[in-house]
């Protein structure tokens, strides 16, 4: 069976524009304002970068057509997703940054007529922002969704929200949250949750504090949300009543991919500014470049990149053959995850002094990128999952040739 790598000329073209659009536009916004939204003027500026992504043709890629968006599948995001995040403020000027993006695909494969219509639309066109309210302080939901403790009672025809969510990205100044709540059993028990559509001033919902955290490049922070008692209408449900968890499913693979996608943009413009340092940096009689140490990590830093991509290319092709793709989006966001800060930080490394500081893109690369080991899952509870998932199917065939 013949395998294909290539791009369609369309992707190919996308893609190249977008290369354009984040060198000429974006790169300079994020330079001048060393990589802070909020100091870059938050939604404000992005406002003004989702107009320009407009007319350069790139905006929304993921969205579908219908929407104002261009369609794209998993497998022809890749390149698109990675030229958008080689700048770190890339994927909010083109739509495509997180939560946002991952909201998206999950209103366009689970929300209703009348809901994409209210919730789809207005995202997929940069009208608003959005917010995916699912993890909980301890002990509550986490890395363990089953340990969800915000609860949503059915009273008089209506329900009725009440929990405390953190680290909730994008919650400041977000229109709605998509907001998973127990609606059957306790927690620690598998199933049970519901996801509701909350517009952000709904009586009883509260943004508290945005948590201080390392990255800086997310409109609207991490933050605390409390629900009171939040009244919501039967409308507000997405999808099915208790298939909360299902859902999240159709959500985090390919929301952890499109992670990968970005990261990768971001992890790559380390190394092409490294590169750029090495051949011209002069030490010890010749430019740094030709020290075999300073090639050791440049030929590290390529093996990450090509390895990232391969694995990130095969969960893709999964994720748009139909299936769930938990090994290989486990497998890709773990090994890229921990790929990508390797990357960086031997960027950092050789670029030595100015790796360290803001006069290169490094060091903020670097407080961006760790968290990713962290996010949407962290690197051990994937390797966590994998195992089990392996060993359980071993037991399976071991008893299967002892009948």
């Amino acid at each position: 069976m013949a395998i294909e790598l290539n791009y369609s000329p369309e992707v190919t073209a996308l893609v190249e524009r977008t290369r354009a659009f984040i060198d000429d536009v974006v790169i300079p916004v994020e330079d001048r304002f060393g990589g802070d939204i909020t100091a870059a003027g938050g939604d404000t500026v992005i406002k003004e970068l989702h107009a320009a992504a407009r007319e350069a043709g790139v905006f929304a890629p993921h969205a579908p057509v219908e929407y104002g968006g261009l369609g794209l599948n998993m497998s022809d995001r890749a390149p698109v997703f990675e030229a958008a995040g080689y700048s770190l403020f890339g994927p909010a000027a083109v739509n495509i940054a997180a939560p946002d993006e991952g909201n998206v695909h999950l209103l366009a494969e689970v929300a209703s007529a009348d809901q994409k219509a209210r919730y789809l639309a207005p995202l997929a066109s940069g009208e608003v922002r959005s917010a995916f309210a699912m993890t909980e302080p301890a002990p509550g939901a986490g890395s363990d969704p089953a340990a969800l403790t915000t609860t949503a009672q059915r009273r008089s025809g209506d329900w009725y929200i009440t929990g405390r969510k953190w680290y909730i990205t994008g919650a400041e100044g977000a229109a709605f949250f998509i907001v998973m709540a127990r609606t059957s059993g306790e927690a620690g028990q598998r199933g049970g949750a519901t996801m509701f559509l909350v517009a952000a001033d709904s009586p009883g919902l509260t943004v508290g504090r945005h948590l201080p955290t390392l990255d800086r490049a997310m409109v609207g922070g991490h933050c605390e949300v409390h629900f009171d008692d939040v009244r919501v209408p039967e409308e507000a449900v997405l999808g099915e009543v208790d298939r909360g968890f299902e859902y999240a499913q159709v959500r985090l693979g390919p929301a952890r991919m499109t992670h990968v996608m970005r990261w990768l943009g971001a992890a790559r413009r380390g190394h092409d500014t490294a590169l750029a340092h090495v051949v011209q940096r002069q030490a010890f009689g010749s430019a740094l470049g030709d020290l075999g140490m300073i090639q050791n990590m440049v030929a590290d830093n390529e093996i990450d990149i090509a390895a990232t991509r391969a694995l990130l290319v095969r969960a893709c092709w999964e994720l748009d053959q139909g299936g769930s793709a938990s090994d290989a989006t486990s497998i890709a966001k773990t090994f890229a995850a921990e790929a990508i800060f390797r990357i960086v930080d031997r960027s950092v490394q050789m670029c030595g002094a100015r790796g360290v500081t803001e006069d290169l893109p490094p060091a903020r690369l670097s407080r961006e990128v760790r968290p990713f080991r962290v996010y949407d899952g962290p690197s051990e509870v994937h390797r966590w999952a994998i195992a089990k998932r392996r060993i359980g199917a071993a037991r399976r065939a071991l008893k299967a040739t002892q009948r």
